[in-house]
């Protein structure tokens, strides 16, 4: 994972914030002054904030546990796609589906369906249905793929959520945060910052801003994979060497001497003598 360098961010416009008019006070201590009407974002505080989310964005996809990253505006679509795919997370960039972490089993029904779609259109009798019935199934599938295809293969709820512009994505925030599920996001000088567990200040209107904010992000979630792979490749090692150094104990019965073994006693007889006093 490389470090967040303070020239990168500056060639990015990782500063430049909103009009004066339209920030959030709450984003006070992240706004370095104001220029021209704009709010300056202050770049060094955006690196020690980018710096503590990456370590706790890798401990996350470290444990194998899922990120799902969120970006439906324009600037940021294609940068999230390409970056979540690269280390496998799922993402959305097309439309948030209202309910999608609250009400996830109903999410999941509907991916079943767009399966059992494509289980049909793959069918030998497919071709046999009506024109006008493949249409429809083929124009069903491709809308199902659109606002679902990025988390067909999100089984359970994601561990964490990366959001670009909490303002345009408040459904999906508002729905983790019901959740106790842990955001990361960047902010800008017009966001509100206490709704975010981990906010990291920055430009995100301007795609160059999102993409080097982002690939930091996404090194530290490929480091944490790299990282779960080597332990479990190093786990079956440690396993084969301890049985081998562990002795081999066998269970023996402790054998007895044959002088300690007891004797039967035989039973004594008594003289004659005796018994004729006794009969006296």
């Amino acid at each position: 994972m490389t470090d967040l360098k303070f020239e990168e961010l500056l060639e990015a416009g990782c500063h430049f914030g909103h009009l004066k008019r339209k920030w959030n006070p709450k984003m006070a201590p992240y706004i370095f002054k104001e220029h021209n009407g704009i709010h300056v974002i202050d770049l060094q505080k955006t690196i020690a904030k980018a710096d503590e989310a990456a370590v706790a964005m890798k401990q996350i996809a470290k444990s194998g546990k899922k990120i799902l990253f969120v970006a439906t505006k324009k600037q940021a679509k294609d940068v999230v796609a390409e970056m979540a795919k690269s280390v496998d997370m799922p993402f959305v960039t097309e439309r948030w589906p209202g309910g999608m972490l609250t009400n996830f089993t109903t999410i999941r029904k509907a991916v079943k369906k767009m399966n059992s779609l494509d289980q049909l259109m793959h069918d030998k009798d497919f071709n046999n249905i009506s024109k006008r019935e493949r249409l429809q199934v083929q124009r069903e599938r491709a809308k199902l793929d659109k606002n679902l295809g990025s988390i067909a293969d999100l089984t359970r709820l994601p561990s964490a959520l990366f959001v670009i512009d909490i303002n345009k994505e408040h459904i999906a925030v508002a729905e983790a945060r019901r959740l106790n599920i842990p955001t990361f996001a960047l902010v800008d000088t017009n966001c509100n910052p206490d709704l975010i567990d981990f906010p990291i200040p920055a430009n995100d209107d301007a795609s160059k801003s999102i993409a080097a904010i982002l690939k930091h992000m996404v090194e530290a979630v490929q480091e944490g994979l790299n990282e779960r792979m080597l332990d479990k490749d190093a786990q079956p090692e440690e396993e084969e060497e301890m049985r081998e150094e562990a002795p081999v104990e066998r269970k023996t019965r402790p054998r007895r001497a044959r002088s300690e073994a007891p004797k039967a006693e035989a039973p004594k007889a008594e003289a004659p003598a005796a018994e004729e006093a006794k009969a006296e």
